[in-house]
Parts: structure tokens; C-alpha cells; sequence
């Protein structure tokens, strides 16, 4: 066609005019063998460990509770029972308050308003009625806004409790960082040898101060961060310079489901899993104050019948809030209502045995 054209036409090489040949096809391959292999899901490596904290004192460690607990150990995320079990299980323990004028919703006044004027009764029922196995005491009346109550009053309030009760305690204070470690201080000087939980200290308050407190009369404390990862870091590590990890829970703040409790999963959740990564400044049981649920408006007030009754909605809003933050990884939960702390104890034992719910919280006819 290039001579029709007109164009010159170019000889074809020497190697390229020999005839085509067909090569010789292969027979097909038959297996003679079959190979067997395990397939599954790939178990991830995490190189960190989260401390243990143990809380409450008895006879042998030179303290008087009937038990005392671990918390922490853990080597993976929160019930990855394909990889490892929980070393530990998650604690629970209700919230008790000083001050009988605190506002609490019907549901749960329904079960503790006749204690509200004696907060060691208060507590006796927390454990002997409802199973709690830790108690907080809330010292509200030392607020300065409330009754500004000096620490005498506080260690009398503390050591009625630790009679009354024979489990280990928490001391929450107020929030106002002077009149807290005062208060601190005066209870840690009078009432030796418990392992008291104190809750809280914050970037706000002495802490160079305050740690060797808690580190002088062997205690433990709750490290209290408002949802920030690298604050949680900040405090940790100046915490360090006088505690040893094994005296530190963190909390970075519970907020409730409906108000940010997703925020608080994901900070919790990070937290956790950096510190299984290899962070040395996050391997530290986690706590979530859970009653923060009761913040919500939608968990106490009258709504509409498409809603539920309060009475029912209010153990759900705070269980659902607990059961949430379980699986981000917490260690301890205060909590407040006996309704969400036996679904989240049901939970818990399950999870623990890795089995499926065999008795659950039966929401329908419970008393709430």
C-alpha cells in the first residue's frame, strides 16, 4: 500500500520473514495436593499497659475494710476478650452528698430522700441495699458558696462513713481549690491508713502540695482534666514529680448522652488507646463520674408520653451514659441511681465472662 502511495517501501528483515509456528500448549494443571490454611481477623499489638491502682486498705495492709480492689492491667482495649481479658473488673460506686438540701430527681429521691439528713446511713444503704462497692462522699457544705463548713466537720462526716460502711471510700470536694486541700489535708491527717480515693486535683490547685499529701499518707487521687488529652499529659507529668503512677486514676471529664458524650468517648477513647500505643503519660485507669447523666434535662424532666415516664427514662439516660464510657475503657464509675447500677454491673459480668446477657435488667417492670 506504501508503493500505491507513493512512498518508498522498506525490505523486511531477515528474521522476521521465517513461517509462523505454533508453539505446543500445555496440558492443563491438575492439583494433586490441597494446602490447608487459618484465615481469621489479625490480632493487632499494642506494646503498652495500663498501671494498676489498688483502692481501699484492709486489715493486712494495715487499714480496716472488709476488701480492697485493683483496678487497671489492662493490655488491650476495653474487652477484647479475643486478644486478652480484662485483668480487672470495672468498679462501681454511689455517690453519696453531705448537704441535705441537695437537689436530686424524683427517681432518685424515691430510693434515698429518708438519708438525705445522715450521710453515713446513706451510705450503709448504698452498699447493704443496693451492692455498691465503693462509696464517694460529696462534701458539698465546705463549698464557701454553701455553708463554707470548716475540715473539722468534714473529717467528723469521713469517719462516720468509714464506720458505717466497710467498703473503700472516695472524698470528693467541692471544686474550690483552696477550701479542697485544706480539706484534704485535715482528713488525711486523722483518718490513716485506709487508702482513701480523694477526687479530685486539678491544674488549678497546689499540686506540688497536694500530691505530697496524698503520697505522705498513702493514698490515691483522681487527676481531673476537662476533656484535653494534652492537659491530661500536663497534669500527669507534674503529678510524677511526687506520686508514683501507681497512685493516679485520671478523669477527663463525663459528659452526659444528648450534652457531649461523644466528646468524652473519643477524648477517653484516645487517651486509652495512646497509652497502649507506648504513652507513658496516659497509662492510667480512667474514672467517669456517670451521675453527670442526671445533668441532662431530658433525664429528670416531664416531656411527652412519646418520651417514657422520667422515672424509667432518667436509670436509662444514666446507664446508657455508663455503658457508653465502659467501652471507651473505664475503670471506676460513680454513679447514682440502683436501677443503671444493676444493668451496668450485669454488663460488666458478662463482659468479663465473655458471654451473652443471661438475666438482664428487665426495664419494663423494674422499680425505678
Amino acid at each position: 500500500m506504501a508503493g500505491l502511495l507513493g512512498a518508498p517501501t522498506m525490505p523486511i528483515p531477515q528474521q522476521y520473514q521465517q513461517p509462523f509456528t505454533q508453539t505446543k500448549t500445555l496440558e492443563k494443571a491438575k492439583p494433586n495436593k490441597l494446602f490447608k490454611d487459618e484465615t481469621g481477623i489479625p490480632k493487632p499489638e499494642y506494646p503498652g499497659e495500663i498501671v494498676e491502682v489498688k483502692l481501699g486498705a484492709t486489715a493486712s495492709d494495715g487499714g480496716t475494710r472488709a476488701i480492697s480492689y485493683t483496678l487497671g492491667g489492662e493490655k488491650c482495649p476495653a474487652f477484647y476478650n479475643f486478644i486478652e481479658p480484662p485483668p480487672n473488673k470495672p468498679i462501681i460506686a454511689l455517690d453519696v452528698f453531705d448537704w441535705p438540701k441537695i437537689s436530686l430527681a424524683r427517681a432518685v429521691r424515691n430510693h434515698f430522700d429518708e438519708y438525705k439528713d445522715d450521710v453515713a446511713e446513706w451510705a450503709r444503704v448504698c452498699v447493704e441495699k443496693y451492692g455498691a462497692e465503693m462509696v464517694n462522699v460529696h462534701l458539698l457544705t465546705i463549698d464557701p458558696l454553701i455553708e463554707d463548713a470548716p475540715p473539722e466537720n468534714a473529717v467528723k462526716t469521713v469517719e462516720k462513713v468509714v464506720e458505717a460502711v466497710d467498703v473503700p471510700i472516695s472524698i470528693g470536694g467541692c471544686g474550690d481549690p483552696q477550701k479542697d486541700f485544706d480539706v484534704f489535708k485535715a482528713i488525711s491527717e486523722n483518718i490513716q491508713g485506709e487508702n482513701l480515693l480523694f477526687n479530685s486535683v486539678t491544674l488549678d490547685m497546689k499540686i506540688e502540695e497536694t500530691a505530697k499529701l496524698i503520697s505522705e499518707y498513702n493514698n490515691t487521687v483522681i487527676a481531673f482534666t476537662s476533656m484535653d488529652v494534652n492537659k491530661a499529659r500536663e497534669l500527669n507529668r507534674k503529678l510524677y514529680d511526687f506520686l508514683e503512677k501507681e497512685q493516679i486514676l485520671m478523669d477527663t471529664t463525663t459528659a452526659a448522652l444528648g450534652y457531649g458524650l461523644d466528646y468524652a468517648f473519643t477524648v477517653m477513647e484516645r487517651c486509652r488507646l495512646a497509652a497502649l500505643k507506648g504513652d507513658p503519660e496516659l497509662n492510667h485507669p480512667l474514672s467517669s463520674g456517670s451521675t453527670n447523666a442526671w445533668a441532662a434535662r431530658e433525664a429528670w424532666m416531664k416531656m411527652g408520653p412519646e418520651f417514657a415516664p422520667r422515672e424509667l427514662r432518667g436509670p436509662i439516660w444514666e446507664t446508657v451514659t455508663a455503658q457508653t464510657l465502659l467501652l471507651a475503657g473505664v475503670d471506676y464509675f460513680m454513679m447514682m441511681h440502683p436501677a443503671a447500677v444493676d444493668s451496668i454491673s450485669n454488663t460488666i459480668d458478662n463482659l468479663m465472662k465473655g458471654e451473652r446477657a443471661t438475666n438482664p435488667t428487665d426495664w419494663v417492670r423494674i422499680k425505678v
